[in-house]
């Protein structure tokens, strides 16, 4: 499996941009920076034709130990959602070789 990675997409902003690499760097870490601040302070991101960022708040609950059986309380936490919009499913979905999106 491939995996896209900063580096990858610093150099993606350089060549289509025509920012320096560092600019380029600058700009995706601030980028990054500001969506992961906007979720940490409970907000949703959500970039057109991509999909949205949230935070849910899950409660308290019971579960199980599945190797022992025993039964452990899950405290209440918030986790991360993503919800891709019906652009990227249908780019996800289509046949190899069709054009992406944007």
């Amino acid at each position: 499996m491939n995996t896209l990675t900063r580096a990858q997409l610093t150099e993606a902003i350089y060549a289509t941009v025509g920012l320096s690499r560092n600019e380029s760097a600058d700009l995706l870490e601030s980028m990054l920076d500001r969506v992961a601040e906007a979720l940490t302070e409970g907000k949703s991101v959500k970039i057109s034709g991509f999909g949205t960022f949230s935070v849910r708040q899950k409660g308290r609950r019971i579960g199980r130990n599945p190797k022992t059986g025993v039964e452990v309380p899950i405290l209440p936490r918030r986790v991360l959602v993503f919800r891709p919009s019906q652009m990227l499913r249908d780019a996800v979905n289509a046949p190899s070789g069709s054009p992406p999106i944007g």
